[in-house]
């Protein structure tokens, strides 16, 4: 079983604008198998080596060197913790600050020290395109699945999910009566479908608020039609994935998720090509990691689609956006792509993870200005 903990919006809030010197983040691919947990910890220890190098090259006061140093080691330490993982494990230190997040979806290793935390891999575990949840519904019951890259399929806890059509018309069966068939315009089963399926709808409502991953319905027809009808989620997938939602195991569900997963990443970044071009034409777009840089500072990017394995040390200029490039990493500089995403993501902007080849040019970002910049 994974152990996942994504962070929320206002969790990301409160790291993005973390201050502080020395502030330490730390990635490291983990295993769900309790009993090869122990390479893990050992990989997490050398990295605080990592990180306290640098720290102690750049003359941090001994206290805080202590207090970072203790404040991992003993999670390190922490028998439970580590019984407990998924995939991914983000660890983020500063004097008197301690946060970590188990991720389900591979990440890079990485260490980095400066007065800021490196965020980038932590933004792509919960806007990845492959995040998604399924709703397998048939009129005797309904669930809420979600779907990650590389882990199970784990349930969604929704209070108030009918338990089927019969449980949301407050009935017996879902059968229709004698005299029920007779009166077709008072009560017929496509009705008391379409008052399931609203019923589903309000228990998903305050389950999903906010969430932009996308719903995929698993239902034969009628169900499937009539949910997509009454579904007041903006991310409803626009294909539904046709087999038994009672018959069909959860492993299953989530193989046949995958390939419409593809297509929609695929037709996503297709219409960001388009967009991308489109504004272009207007003066609205850049691939220069210079002048996006500044675009994140005031504002500009509407959308930014980024290498997220991209690395370039160095600063930016807080008031200006000015970018200077360092030729290595060190405890006072951070990787400048990891700010312009962060930058953009604290003024609202959509951020997309992508494959150097998948964005516009090929270049590290391609950002999408709301305004001629």
């Amino acid at each position: 079983m994974l152990y996942i903990d994504l962070p929320t919006h206002a969790e990301i809030a409160q790291l993005a604008t973390f201050r502080g010197n020395p502030a330490v983040s730390l990635y490291l691919p983990t295993t769900p198998v309790t009993q090869d947990a122990q390479a893990d910890r050992i990989a997490l220890r050398n990295q605080l080596k990592t990180a306290l190098t640098q720290i102690e090259e750049v003359g941090v006061a001994k206290r805080d060197v202590e207090q970072i140093r203790d404040s991992v080691e003993g999670l390190i330490a922490d028998d439970d913790f580590w019984a407990k993982q998924a995939h991914s494990l983000a660890v983020f230190a500063a004097p008197g600050f301690l946060r970590t997040f188990r991720l389900g979806n591979r990440l890079a290793s990485a260490v980095e020290v400066a007065d800021r935390f490196l965020l980038t891999q932590l933004i792509r575990a919960v806007t990845f395109s492959h995040h998604a949840y399924l709703l397998p519904i048939s009129i005797g019951s309904a669930r809420l699945l979600e779907v990650l890259p590389d882990a199970p399929v784990d349930e969604v806890s929704v209070p108030g999910m009918p338990g089927g059509a019969a449980d949301a018309a407050g009935r017996r069966s879902h059968a229709l009566s004698q005299t029920e068939h007779q009166d077709g315009a008072r009560s017929n089963q496509t009705t008391l479908y379409a008052r399931y399926a609203r019923a589903v709808d309000a228990a998903l409502r305050p389950v999903l608020a906010g969430q932009d991953r996308p719903l995929i319905v698993v239902a034969s027809e009628p169900m499937a039609s009539i949910f997509r009808s009454v579904c007041s989620y903006p991310h409803l997938a626009p294909e539904a994935i046709g087999l038994s939602a009672d018959q069909t195991p959860d492993h299953e569900l989530a193989a046949a998720s995958r390939p419409l997963l593809d297509r929609l990443y695929a037709a996503e970044i297709a219409a960001l090509h388009d967009l991308y071009g489109k504004r272009a034409g207007q003066g609205r777009t850049t691939a220069d990691v210079a002048q996006a840089a500044r675009a994140a500072t005031f504002g500009a990017i509407d959308t930014l689609i980024i290498d997220m394995d991209a690395d370039m040390p160095g600063l930016v200029d807080e008031e200006t956006g000015t970018v200077t490039f360092d030729a290595k990493a060190d405890a006072v500089n951070y990787d400048v792509t990891d700010e312009i995403t962060r930058r953009a993501w604290l003024s609202g902007a959509r951020i997309v993870a992508a494959r150097r080849s998948d964005i516009p040019g090929g270049a590290a970002l391609a950002a999408i200005l709301r305004y001629a910049f």
